[in-house]
């Protein structure tokens, strides 16, 4: 199933100033503006500038526009807190430390034909293999060359590092494989998927992709499964998960997610699992090298427990995390 990516880069400059930790290489001209536009409508930061000689570098700048939960996070170093997949360096209400337990407890399981599949929250140690999948995927549906990898390597990175202080709020899932063989024996666990979830308005991305979803929503984005393993329910279930988790973060019953027009599979798994069109890119979009895309919302049902962990944000009472 191909990957509906919609990566935003919001880039902390104090920690990506020099020159010698960016990443360098020559983009040739016919794909320079397809590879860089379909970053920079969803990210303002960085900035790409292109050179004559067909090379280009990144200008980092702050941004006033941020919101206030998230100006107090580089506070604390970004190495401090990938030490623990839940320490995401702010302080936190009662109420958030109680979500964030909940996430690091979270666990769904589904036995498929071929095997089964393992969903939870995405750690620490898990980061630089769920980089790799998403720059694959994100590389794939741009037809970029495979040696543009390493770049989109290094921007996915910046941008979990960056998304995840905004936890509980929103989660990156991971969803772990264990292929079925003859006789009954089980093959060597290996990660088969991701997607992103977001549960409110404090979890959202600064600049969603067009149409753009309500931001006191939920959204779901960023949806890759790896290649060898498509075909075989695995998006499906992450798309399930995503659902059963945002029940339990949140209120609201609706949640949203896009889908490229192209993408005839995956907008025919999100039909079949309920998720109606509401708005269609506009054809202005082509004239930005991007693709047009659909944004579809399903109401999901009401939990006969309703849960209790989604409180007002206007909770003031903090903990450190």
């Amino acid at each position: 199933m191909a990957a509906t990516i919609s990566l935003s880069f919001p880039l902390d400059p104090q920690k990506l100033h020099h020159p010698s930790r960016l990443p360098s290489s020559s983009v040739p001209r016919h794909l320079q503006s397809r590879f860089f536009t379909r970053l920079s409508p969803i990210y303002k930061y960085p900035l790409a500038t292109f050179h004559r000689d067909g090379t280009f570098s990144f200008n980092f700048k702050s941004s006033s526009s941020s919101s206030s939960h998230s100006s107090t996070t580089l506070s604390t170093p970004t190495s401090s807190c990938q030490q623990d997949p839940f320490r995401i360096g702010r302080f936190l209400s009662n109420d958030e430390l109680e979500k964030l337990k909940f996430l690091e407890n979270f666990v769904y399981f589904k036995e498929l034909k071929s095997g089964s599949l393992r969903v939870r929250v995405m750690g620490e140690e898990e980061m630089d293999m769920t980089i790799g999948l998403l720059a694959e995927s994100f590389a794939e549906s741009m037809v970029l060359p495979v040696g543009y990898v390493s770049v989109l390597k290094f921007l996915v990175k910046q941008y979990l590092v960056e998304r995840k202080v905004q936890m509980p709020h929103m989660a990156t899932l991971i969803g772990f494989y264990k292929e079925t063989v003859e006789g009954g024996e089980e093959q060597e666990v290996q990660l088969a998927g991701t997607v992103e979830v977001c549960f409110n308005k404090r979890g959202a991305n600064v600049s969603p992709p067009t149409p753009t979803p309500p931001k006191d929503s939920p959204y779901i984005c960023n949806m890759a499964v790896k290649d060898s393993l498509r075909r075989r329910g695995i998006g499906w279930h992450l798309l399930k998960a995503s659902e059963e988790l945002i029940s339990q973060m949140s209120s609201s019953r609706e949640v949203y997610l896009h889908c490229r027009m192209i993408d005839a599979a995956p907008l025919n798994m999100y039909k079949k699992a309920d998720y109606k069109i509401v708005k269609t890119d506009s054809v202005l979009v082509l004239l930005m090298l991007q693709r047009r895309k659909y944004l579809m919302r399903k109401k999901l049902p009401l939990l006969s427990n309703p849960p209790k962990l989604d409180v007002p944000e206007s909770d003031t009472e903090k903990s450190s995390a």
